[in-house]
């Protein structure tokens, strides 16, 4: 009986050391190159998506979408953004814009320069930012002009606003306004 227990113990702790070994074995060799084969079946994937794309966009079909989509595109974003040459004439518009509403007061200045603040992550996009300051005689009369602002193309967004009550009752309020306006940077070699 003895020898019998001797010899389960020792088949036990073979078994054991056998176990813990193929343990380290597989966290040492096998884990890293499952990873590894989900890390290339990953890219595998991506490089037959692009794949796929790029034999849809050599047929002609899709060519034609992609070039109507691009067209489509652009027309959006110029409904956003304003030409580096046409962001001059901005502070004429609003001032056009002021001078139809007759506000009192009125005053437009550029608050960055005129060749406008760089946005992060965007190559082709700069912001202009615009102070405007004008009396208004009534709130009727600040919110047809910023009725006007909000219609323009391209967009004008009001960023912040202050209005500043009269303390006489003929005079009008004091209306501080901070303006953005997205510009698009010339292209180098376009044109």
């Amino acid at each position: 009986m003895n020898l019998y227990r001797r010899y389960l113990i020792t088949l036990a702790l073979i078994w054991m050391g056998c176990s813990i070994l193929f343990c380290f074995a597989y966290m040492l060799v096998l884990a890293p190159q499952k990873r590894s084969k989900a890390r290339l079946e990953k890219q595998l994937a991506e490089k037959k998506q692009m794949y796929e794309t790029v034999r849809e966009a050599s047929q002609e079909q899709a060519r034609v979408r992609l070039a109507e989509q691009i067209e489509r595109l652009q027309n959006e974003l110029s409904d956003f953004t304003a030409d580096l040459e046409d962001s001059a004439n901005l502070i004429f518009d609003i001032s056009q814009f002021a001078s139809g509403r007759k506000v009192d007061s009125f005053s437009v200045r550029s608050k960055d320069g005129s060749s406008g603040s760089p946005m992060p992550n965007c190559k082709c996009i700069s912001e202009n930012r615009l102070d405007v300051s004008f009396g208004a005689a009534d709130f009727n009369q600040f919110a047809t002009f910023l009725n006007a602002l909000e219609r323009h193309q391209p967009i004008i967004f009001v960023d912040k606003f202050k209005i500043i009550r009269s303390t006489q009752d003929k005079s009008g309020h004091q209306v501080n306004m901070e303006l953005a306006v997205f510009v698009r940077k010339q292209q180098l070699g376009s044109g």
